[in-house]
C-alpha cells in the first residue's frame, strides 16, 4: 500500500524538460505548488546533483528534524526512563512484550496489555496506540487507555528503541500494517473491536490505518496536524521554499487529511490549547493550529452542504474562542438548537444510510456546522504536563 503523495502530486512532482526542470504540483490545502515553483536550468549532471540533494537533505536532518526520536543521543538519554517504563508495563500490567516483522524487514517492538479477562465492558475493545515524534509506547500515551480499563497495544516507531529501520513514510505505514495483522490474526481482535488512538504526528500512520481498514471502529487524534509542508515551511527560511516543498512532497509527505477523509467511520479530534508543535505562528494564535485544518478538510468533506462560506464562517468564529465561556457565547449566538440538529441528522442517515459525504444542508447550516463541531468532532485541552 503505496503512502505519502498525493494523486495529483505524484503524476506532476517534476517534469524534465530539455534541460529544465520544473516543480509543479498541489500543496496542503489544494492551492498550486506551482505559485511557489522556480524552473531552474540544469545539465545532466547538475540535474543529477539537485536530486541527490533533495535525498540528501531527507535522508540526513530532514528525517532527524521530523523524528527526534529515532535519534541515538536523545534515546541513549532516555535509555533508564524507558527500561523503567517497560519493566513497569510488564510488573504491574502483565504486558506481553512481541517483535513483529514488517514486509519491509524491520522488526516493530511492541507491548500489548490484555485486559479481556476483566470485568467491564471496555476489556473487548483493543486501542492501538501511535505515539508522537519523539514518544515511545514505554513512556507515552498507552497510559491512558489503560487507565480506562481497554485492552491497549503499543508499537515504536521504525529506529526507536528496540525498533529498527528509519521513520519514513511508508516504513511506518509497514510497520502500522504489521501491528494490524498482529492484533487481528494472533490476538483475536476483530477489526471492529479496534479503536485507533494517535498523538500528534502519529496521526499519520493512525489516517492510514482507518483507510487501509475502514472496518476499524472509531479513530481518536490527540493535537494532529492535517499536513506537513506548512509546519516545515515555518521552521525554514523563505527563500529556501522551494526546496522544503519538493523535499516534503517527495520524502516525507504526510498527508494526514487526506488519508481520513477515506475513512467513514466516528472520529474525535482533540486539539490542545498554546501547541507550540503544530502552531504555524506561535502558540498564543489558537487559530494558526493546524488541528483546525485537519477538522474544516473532514467536516467539508464529509457535510459539503453544511461546509458552505456560511458554515465555514460559523466553525471558525468557534474555532477561534480561546476558553469554555468564549465558545459558550458563540455556540449561544448563532442559536444552535440541539435537538433539532439531532433529528435532521438522524433523518438523514435513517431515510439514506449513505456513505460520506452526505448532501444534508440544506437549511441551518451554521448551526448544523456549530453542533458537529461541538458535539462530535473537538475539544479544547491544556497541553499534557511535563510529567
Amino acid at each position: 500500500r503505496p503512502v505519502g503523495r498525493t494523486d495529483k502530486f505524484s503524476k506532476t512532482m517534476c517534469r524534465l524538460l530539455g534541460n529544465k526542470l520544473t516543480f509543479s504540483g498541489n500543496h496542503s490545502g489544494g492551492s498550486p505548488c506551482s505559485r511557489h515553483a522556480r524552473s531552474l536550468n540544469f545539465t545532466s549532471v547538475e540535474l543529477c546533483c539537485v536530486a541527490f540533494l533533495f535525498f540528501l537533505i531527507a535522508h540526513s536532518f530532514g528525517r532527524r528534524i521530523l523524528y527526534p526520536g529515532s535519534v541515538y543521543l536523545l534515546q541513549r538519554a532516555m535509555r533508564p526512563m524507558l527500561q523503567q517504563g517497560q519493566a513497569r508495563l510488564i510488573e504491574e500490567c502483565e504486558g506481553q512484550r512481541n517483535k513483529l516483522v514488517a514486509c519491509d524487514g524491520n522488526e516493530i517492538d511492541t507491548m500489548f496489555v490484555d485486559r479481556r479477562r476483566e470485568e467491564g465492558l471496555h476489556g473487548q475493545t483493543l486501542v492501538i496506540c501511535c505515539e508522537g515524534n519523539a514518544g515511545f509506547y514505554e513512556v507515552g500515551c498507552m497510559n491512558t487507555p489503560l487507565e480506562g480499563g481497554y485492552s491497549v497495544l503499543g508499537w515504536n516507531h521504525p529506529g526507536f528503541a528496540g525498533s529498527t529501520g528509519v521513520p519514513f513514510p511508508q516504513n511506518e505505514a509497514n510497520a502500522m500494517d504489521v501491528v494490524i495483522q498482529f492484533a487481528v490474526h494472533k490476538l483475536g481482535f476483530q477489526l471492529s473491536d479496534i479503536v485507533v488512538y494517535a498523538w500528534s504526528i502519529g496521526g499519520f500512520t493512525a489516517s492510514w490505518a482507518v483507510m487501509s481498514y475502514p472496518e476499524i471502529q472509531a479513530l481518536v487524534l490527540d493535537a494532529s496536524f492535517d499536513d506537513l509542508l506548512p509546519l516545515a515551511l515555518k521552521v525554514m527560511p523563505d527563500s529556501w521554499r522551494p526546496l522544503v516543498t519538493h523535499t516534503v512532497r517527495q520524502y516525507m509527505n504526510l498527508n494526514s487529511a487526506e488519508q481520513l477523509c477515506k475513512y467513514q467511520g466516528p472520529v474525535l479530534l482533540i486539539r490542545r490549547t498554546k501547541d507550540e508543535i503544530i502552531t504555524t505562528t506561535g502558540p498564543e494564535d489558537i487559530m494558526s493550529n493546524r488541528g483546525n485544518n485537519l477538522l474544516l478538510k473532514l467536516l467539508q468533506f464529509r457535510y459539503p452542504k453544511v461546509m458552505t462560506d456560511d458554515g465555514v464562517r460559523a466553525v471558525r468564529a468557534w474555532l477561534a474562542a480561546s476558553n469554555p465561556v468564549e465558545e459558550a457565547a458563540v455556540y449561544s449566538s448563532y442559536e444552535v438548537d440541539d435537538d433539532w440538529c439531532v433529528s435532521v441528522l438522524q433523518s438523514y442517515k435513517t431515510e439514506r444510510d449513505v456513505f460520506f459525504p452526505w448532501s444534508v444542508g440544506k437549511t441551518g447550516r451554521r448551526q448544523l456546522a456549530l453542533f458537529l463541531v461541538r458535539n462530535n468532532f473537538i475539544f479544547h485541552c491544556p497541553p499534557p504536563s511535563t510529567t
